[in-house]
């Protein structure tokens, strides 16, 4: 007969799994497991792992369901929102639930498995109660201390080995601790504290006249210095600030002080705040915008200012407004490298209320800003500040979503999925919770602007930079004019070098933008022209002048620089392009008085190495900042005189549809570094061509030319915003493969979706980490409904893995490829 009060869980595994598990609740568990929490469940025949109770329930499932093996969490560490947020993500950009948890959850709360078994050390060693193959497991345990269980199964001969350790372990005669080792351990510092005893005055009095009298002198100083850093016992004092020894240690003998553990942040602990929001003064066009993105009746509004227009004093403000009411409001940055800036403004208006959360951190440090965001007591954070990631913490009480520099393309994931775009998700975060998003950006995304232009969004505009400061100058420098004229020194015109040795002498600083990093672009030889390739991608190898050699950025493969052509052995080999090693490198020749820093991938691969890069470029420890796109970020200096953009032209032509809007962006947003602080700044930027109709824009500070220009070409070519895109990669090791699978697939897709498929096709790189790619894209009118056709795309797609030898081909989704 059924039992009708059988408990039932659906459990959430961290794995590429398009559902939910049911597992049975064991009695002992029922009245703990809650929904959020995780579990331990067998998956699979020997293989453990740590899931999520999606939901309990009392309905019998038609196949035998597997007991939880273990619950991790008296309470839940994920709410039901987020799940159902990681659902949507799941739904939206075409990838399982397992996958968003296996990136949202902090790795210190993911469990590692390593499926190995010892003996229970609260065994009682009784083996009278044991069958055979128990008796074995416990004799082979004896010898070997730690086992897993495939080995287990194995030595004693059982196909089914989990059913035997599960109920040992019920029994408390094995354990799984060493194959379920939970990462994150709370941080316990000893303290010391004033026994109840003493507390008294008189009876310190009489402790002290005692070891007065015994001549403990030691023991004396070191209960002195206790008392007065405890303010006489009322506090308790961490004992590693003490004078360790024998002295300290014969107090807490003696029962004169006690030694307790108490739990530690591993955060920095910011002081009390020691300034208030409500001092800011906004200026008219800053109220006016705060007033407009604070009632709109639109749920999103779009903050277009220019740089340094103080687009950050109106998100304090709205964020103060949130704060008082109790809530919490997120703020999304596009780099790591902007936080450091933005964090020292955020806590000082609010202090320990404000949790950081990005890759950055270590794994405890954010299993701990994790915890305390989904806190609703004392040291809950209401503001938390991060990268696209934070977009995926645990939220108790969310009422605004700030997502600055909301056009820049670090907001979209790439790899592993969920490839999802972090603007477009923070909108739908916020909807779930009902609350308002503010995007910000000096040169919004077409598809942004678009939106606020046509009502859907609110739209806020600050045209001038904040306490009157003037927008930089910005000029084209013509090199095809430099060159005839003899005026080209390396990568450099005169005209830059020029100004550049004037803003050293008024001791004014230099941002120069190159977006590629390296010496050189690739290596040449001069004969036969052969050019050194990367063995796994098909790219040119990078030359690195800092470490002599030759590398590929997409995989790290890595050569010695040859000393001949490897295809005719000539020794004619020339540097071809330039990186911003090559530019700091010529730098240093031209200007060696002055102090030259690099900021790219390559010299900011240690922890706090951007930081410290900064900060130096903030105190002006550094003269001239070279730099990728991430000098290109919202960052706040108040001393640059002259942006460089070394090399214009490389970022025009790039086949890309987004190709004139990107170069738009990141030209007008490193321009914005310069002048941002008393004297003006002037902007120089190198190209071959002067008059293209981009760079024009630039120089002109006309966003609306550009935005217009580029909504006409979507709508005749269709593109996003008129068009949905869904982005679909075949991946294998097998090149003809690939082709054929493609083949297949586009055909397939074209029955049901007739002229919307284009493709297959080789995407600019075709061979990356040794896999060859094709790409099939599809495209959707905005505001045609694609669920139905997503769940018809995923269906042929599982159809191509069951045609005989393509299992083995990787299909990977991207919507909304940005």
């Amino acid at each position: 007969m059924e039992d009708p009060d059988l408990l039932f869980a659906e459990v959430m595994l961290p794995l590429h799994l398009p559902q939910t598990y049911t597992y049975r609740v064991p009695r002992d568990l029922a009245a703990e497991v809650q929904v959020g929490a995780r579990v331990v469940v067998q998956f699979g025949r020997q293989r453990l792992y740590s899931g999520l109770v999606r939901s309990l329930h009392h309905d019998k499932p038609q196949w035998p369901s597997k007991p939880l093996v273990g619950l991790l969490d008296p309470a839940p560490i994920v709410t039901l929102r987020q799940m159902e947020f990681w659902e949507w993500m799941a739904r939206y950009y075409m990838c399982c639930p397992g996958d968003v948890m296996a990136i949202a959850l902090p790795a210190a709360l993911r469990l590692e498995s390593e499926s190995a078994v010892s003996i229970s050390p609260e065994w009682d060693g009784e083996l009278s109660s044991l069958n055979r193959h128990e008796q074995l497991i416990v004799q082979l345990l004896s010898q070997h201390p730690s086992m897993k269980v495939a080995d287990l199964g194995r030595a004693i001969s059982v196909a089914k080995i989990m059913p035997v350790i599960r109920g040992m372990i019920e029994r408390q005669i094995v354990v799984m601790n060493e194959e379920l080792r939970e990462r994150f351990r709370p941080r316990k510092s000893a303290y010391v504290t004033l026994p109840p005893a003493l507390r008294d005055e008189a009876a310190l009095k009489a402790a002290m006249d005692e070891l007065e009298r015994r001549h403990r002198t030691k023991q004396i100083d070191v209960l002195m210095q206790f008392l007065t850093a405890s303010h006489f016992g009322r506090e308790a004092v961490a004992k590693r600030s003490l004078p360790q020894g024998s002295p300290l240690d014969t107090l807490v003998k003696n029962g004169l002080l006690a030694v307790e553990e108490r739990v530690e942040s591993r955060l920095d602990a910011p002081a009390a705040s020691p300034a208030s929001a409500a001092d800011i003064s906004l200026s008219p066009q800053q109220q006016q915008a705060f007033d407009l993105i604070a009632n709109a009746p639109q749920p999103v509004a779009l903050l277009h200012g220019v740089t340094a227009s103080g687009k950050t004093e109106v998100y304090i403000k709205l964020i103060d407004r949130v704060v008082r009411d109790g809530g919490q409001a997120l703020l999304l940055l596009p780099e790591i490298a902007l936080t450091t800036q933005v964090i020292s403004r955020l806590r000082r208006y609010f202090g320990p209320l404000v949790g950081v959360y990005h890759s950055r951190f270590g794994a405890s440090q954010r299993a701990e800003v994790w915890q305390r965001t989904m806190a609703t007591g004392q040291g809950r954070f209401q503001v938390l500040l991060g990268a696209r990631s934070a977009l995926l913490l645990p939220f108790s009480d969310l009422r605004l979503v700030i997502v600055d520099e909301e056009h820049d393309t670090s907001y979209k994931q790439q790899d592993p999925a969920p490839r999802y775009q972090a603007r477009d998700a923070a909108i739908k975060l916020a909807a779930m919770w009902g609350a308002r998003t503010v995007l910000g950006s000096a040169t919004p995304s077409v598809e942004s602007a678009f939106n606020a232009r046509s009502g859907r969004y609110a739209l806020a505009s600050l045209t001038q930079r904040y306490g009157g400061f003037e927008m930089p100058q910005v000029v084209t420098v013509d090199l095809k004019a430099e060159r005839q004229q003899g005026r080209l020194r390396g990568s450099f015109s005169t005209t830059l070098l020029d100004e550049i040795g004037a803003a050293l002498k008024q001791r004014r600083q230099v941002i120069l933008f190159q977006n590629r990093r390296g010496f050189s672009q690739h290596l040449e030889c001069d004969d036969c022209h052969a050019v050194p390739q990367c063995v796994n991608c098909d790219v040119s190898l990078v030359y690195h002048k800092a470490t002599h050699s030759l590398r590929c950025h997409y995989c790290g493969y890595n050569i010695p620089v040859p000393e001949q052509c490897p295809q005719c052995h000539s020794t004619h080999l020339r540097m071809v392009g330039i990186g911003t090693e090559r530019i700091e490198e010529d730098l240093q020749i031209f200007f060696p008085d002055a102090r030259v820093a690099r900021m790219d991938l390559d010299s900011t691969t240690q922890k706090n190495q951007y930081i410290e890069l900064l900060n130096d470029f903030q105190q002006r420890k550094i003269d001239i900042l070279v730099g990728t796109q991430m000098v290109t970020k919202g960052l706040d200096f108040d001393n640059v005189g002259v942006v460089g953009i070394v090399s214009a032209d490389s970022l025009i032509n790039y086949p890309n549809f987004r190709s004139f809007e990107r170069a738009f962006q990141q030209m007008t947003q490193v321009s914005g570094r310069a002048g941002r602080r008393g004297e003006g700044g002037k902007v120089f930027i190198q190209t071959f061509n002067p008059q293209h109709q981009v760079i024009r824009d630039v120089v002109d500070a006309d966003y609306q030319a550009l935005f217009d220009e580029q909504i006409q070409e979507r709508r005749i070519f269709r593109y996003p915003p008129f068009y949905r895109l869904i982005q679909i990669t075949l991946k294998h090791r097998d090149a003809q493969l690939v082709d054929a699978a493609a083949d297949w697939l586009a055909a397939a897709l074209k029955g049901p979706f007739a002229t919307r498929v284009m493709g297959p096709e080789y995407p600019m790189v075709s061979r990356v980490r040794g896999l060859y790619l094709k790409v099939i894209s599809l495209r959707f009118a905005q505001g045609e409904p694609v669920a139905e056709a997503k769940r018809l795309i995923l269906q042929i797609a599982d159809d191509l893995h069951k045609v005989d030898g393509w299992s083995t081909v990787a299909l990977h989704f991207d919507v909304d490829p940005y």
